[in-house]
């Protein structure tokens, strides 16, 4: 199965699973389209700092093509890289962004972690999704919608996996990644 790509290629409808990879390279390797730039653009912040955790994503984007993240979570600061291919038009055919972006996790103020269970006939209870948001201090840039008008929002990272977009291992990943998060917010940095 395969959906149509950006310039007419196709691409895997079902990415590889990165789960069972404990190092960031072996993880994005396997996952990601464009490994080798998301590994240079992290690797010049990193700079030989640890890897204490990190969760990936990739989708397929009916109008933008590709769409890839990793968070890497070194102890101090949450790193965070996405590529996404440009829409046909805006730029030479193949073409695609790279951003990267460096919150100290002493701008987290909050971690929260949904998962829904689901119980089966025998009594027992498994994972099937998991929603997770980082609170950060900092306030969104986002206009506010009619509804919030004159609120300031604060910022916030959302990550999710369900067992169809990324299976259990993910959703077991993503769980270890928040709680990692959580372990190290408030605590005094070294």
């Amino acid at each position: 199965m395969s959906r149509p790509g950006y310039g007419g290629g196709d691409l895997p409808a079902v990415f590889p699973d990165w789960s069972p990879y404990q190092d960031l390279e072996s993880a994005a390797r396997a996952y990601l389209r464009d490994p080798d730039v998301a590994l240079e653009a992290l690797g010049g912040v990193l700079r030989g700092a640890s890897v204490l955790g990190f969760t990936l994503e990739r989708f397929v984007n009916e109008v933008n093509g590709v769409w890839q993240e990793v968070v890497v979570c070194d102890g101090s600061r949450l790193i965070l890289w996405h590529g996404e291919d440009v829409p046909p038009g805006e730029g030479p055919p193949g073409s695609m962004t790279s951003s990267l972006r460096v919150v100290p996790v002493s701008t987290v103020t909050e971690v929260g972690c949904r998962r829904r269970l689901n119980r089966a006939e025998s009594g027992e209870i498994r994972v099937d999704s998991i929603d997770v948001y980082l609170l950060l201090s900092s306030l969104d840039e986002a206009p506010p919608s009619e509804d919030m008008a004159g609120t300031p929002r604060h910022d916030a990272l959302r990550f999710g996996k369900t067992l169809d977009d990324g299976g259990a291992g993910q959703i077991a990943r993503l769980e270890e990644f928040a709680r990692l998060v959580a372990s190290v917010v408030g605590r005094p940095l070294l």
